[in-house]
């Protein structure tokens, strides 16, 4: 079988865990400075977990040489609701004022570097001005996504009205912090061929869920399994950025998985699940037994179904050899791209400088019609076509022609022939269930997973599949876990879906059954289905929140506008500085905006607080321009 970390361990009985963050601050130290050993009970069992240093991110304070300490501003200086980036020296840090205490943790964004100053404080959580991830002020901790690690926590002091931070020139410089995490259990009854926890997937949806998991202390085994023969990496980069590798995009190192014992299988395809038995079976064969399934498999891009669509030099961007190959091919030379998607518009981008030509076929009058509507829409060609791409609307691909085997023209319905040297598919994309059909899970007519907000029969992660039970990290479970919130979960007890398959009661919109293909949703997604198979009853309350780039702009959005009725639009699109708001009724549902920060990550802080921004005060807002009434921002408004 391909992929890695997939042999047996070595068999010893080693039990080595680090247990969460907000545990460890509570445990007393020995006089050495070590931790004192923990013991908790499971299954009346006494075990010890020992803490151990984090290899990836290391205690702040732990190396007094590696500190330091600066007089950063005077208490008046900031009045509450206030942020300000500050040097010490060695490096930066982000100085907040809310409550009238002061709080200092890494100014930049995990994620991407966005400078945190110019996001969104609320409530106790700065959001990035960039793509919505979202920071507890006090902590550090991520608490909403995308990205994987949360902000380093500096201490702050007041002496003589003068505000002082202590900070690792470490943390100062690296600007993010891994969450402590536990270890997995060797035990001497190890089965290569049964799993605690199996994840079918290894996106963004499936890697947040493995580590949650080992977060919140769950040191029983962990295998993802993923069509792909790379690690998890930043897929959204395949057609933002085509010609990175695939060790440029990973969103963790190899060291990180064999650190904390997250198995990975690489170019291994789950072909069938039989939930009776809770057996996972591999295309090859090979058969899986689980106690817990998270089902993270994405979509699939949908083919062409013209003649030709199966020659040479016409591509499907799936994985990173595929966008590295297309570059390649694609340098001065002419390219056709059929579908003005967000994949196929991004691409269309890239290439635009590095090919001789780049044309792109649509069915729709305007691209992003339906998603930012026609104005939005007919703003956004207007750039494309500033920047030499050619569209040809309202036809479609007829035949694809060759010539020794390779592409040499598009023809299109309306009789047009263009040149064609590569021709990229961006015409949409169907779930990957298609081997869920007969195992009984609930799919719907379009082949979505459905997971529901309460499933009944719920249990917690308890009983290694075959063998020994799961060390969790409390003493006992819950004696009503069963009626808990299990969201992310199917209509089968145990088995849990996330990401781009499934749709999910959205709270932003009532609960309304939908599908929200996001890289955001995707992490969130992963987080609860892991909390919720720890039986913790967590319910998704998130914002749908992305971006696209084009031509060195970006596009943000949040909300979920699906069925919008009205759009109200704030700036100029010509010059492509504009808000758009989107409403159903008397109600704005979602945001888009170019060149306009951080008035996106300022809406979803409203609508993630549950609070209703009404179409009059938008078109008010609009009408007076800037000098208009914003109180709807601050929640002083309806």
């Amino acid at each position: 079988m391909g992929g890695c970390f997939s042999k047996p361990k070595p068999v010893e009985v080693k039990i080595e865990v680090v247990i969460p963050e907000k545990e460890r601050s509570k445990e007393e130290m020995s006089p050495n400075g070590k931790a004192s050993p923990l013991i908790y009970k499971v299954n009346g069992t006494a075990r010890h977990y020992h803490l151990e240093e984090h290899p990836i991110a290391s205690n702040p304070y732990h190396n007094p040489k590696d500190m330091v300490e600066a007089s950063v501003c005077h208490v008046k200086d900031l009045e509450n609701g206030q942020m300000r980036e500050v040097d010490l020296g060695c490096g930066k840090a982000l100085l907040i004022k809310e409550s009238g205490e002061f709080h200092a943790v890494g100014h930049k964004c995990p994620h991407y570097g966005a400078p945190l100053v110019k996001g969104v404080l609320s409530k106790g959580r700065v959001r990035c001005p960039w793509h919505g991830a979202c920071f507890n002020i006090g902590t550090g901790d991520i608490e909403d996504f995308p990205g994987l690690d949360s902000l380093p926590r500096f201490q702050v002091k007041i002496e003589k009205e003068k505000v002082y931070i202590r900070a690792s020139k470490q943390a100062l410089q690296t600007q993010k912090r891994t969450k402590m995490m536990a270890k997995c259990i060797s035990l001497s009854n190890y089965n290569l061929s049964s799993t605690n926890v199996l994840i079918i997937g290894a996106g963004a949806a499936g890697l947040v869920c493995a580590e949650t998991l080992r977060q919140e202390g769950f040191s029983d085994r962990i295998v993802m399994c993923t069509m792909d023969r790379h690690l998890p990496y930043d897929r959204p980069k395949l057609s933002k950025s085509m010609d990175s590798h695939p060790e440029q995009i990973a969103l963790r190192p190899k060291e990180f998985f064999c650190t904390y014992d997250i198995e990975v299988l690489t170019e291994m395809q789950v072909a069938a699940v039989d939930i009776k038995s809770k057996i996972a079976v591999f295309k090859d064969g090979f058969k899986m037994e689980y106690n817990k399934l998270l089902i993270a498999t994405g979509n699939m891009p949908k083919a062409l179904s013209c003649k030709g669509k199966e020659m040479e030099n016409v591509f499907n961007i799936r994985t990173p050899e595929d966008a590295n190959r297309v570059v390649k091919l694609a340098t001065s030379k002419n390219v056709v791209i059929v579908g003005a998607s967000f994949l196929g518009m991004e691409v269309a981008a890239y290439l635009a400088e590095r090919a001789h030509s780049v044309s792109l076929v649509e069915l729709e009058e305007v691209p992003f019609k339906k998603f930012f509507g026609e104005r939005v829409g007919r703003a956004v060609m207007k750039m494309f076509e500033s920047n030499r791409v050619k569209f040809y609307m309202q036809t479609e691909v007829s035949e694809l022609r060759e010539q020794e085997g390779k592409l040499k023209e598009v023809v299109l319905k309306s009789g047009k022939v263009l040149r064609a040297d590569v021709c990229v598919v961006g015409v949409g994309a169907v779930p990957a269930t298609g081997f869920l059909k007969q195992s009984g899970i609930n799919i719907d007519s379009k082949g979505f997973i459905v997971v529901n907000k309460v499933s009944p029969g719920a249990a917690p992660v308890g009983g290694r599949a075959g063998g020994t039970g799961s060390p969790l990290l409390t003493e006992e479970l819950p004696g009503d876990s069963k009626l808990l919130p299990q969201m992310m979960q199917t209509n089968i007890p145990g088995v849990f879906a996330a990401g781009d398959a499934v749709t999910f009661p959205l709270a932003l919109r009532n609960n309304k059954k939908v599908n929200v293909p996001h890289w955001q949703m995707a992490h969130m997604h992963g987080r609860i289905a892991a909390l919720n198979m720890l039986a913790h009853g967590t319910e998704i309350n998130t914002v749908p929140y992305l971006w696209t780039a084009m031509f060195g702009k970006s596009i943000r959005y949040a909300g979920h506008a699906e069925g919008f009725d009205d759009v109200v639009i704030q700036g100029d699109l010509d010059e492509l500085k504009f808000v758009a708001f989107y409403t159903k009724s008397d109600e704005v549902v979602a945001v888009a905006s170019m060149n306009y920060d951080p008035i996106v990550s300022k809406v979803a802080e409203v609508l993630a607080a549950g609070r209703t921004i009404r179409k009059r005060d938008v078109e008010l807002f609009v009408h007076h321009g800037k000098t208009g009434d914003m109180s709807w921002l601050t929640g002083k408004g309806s």
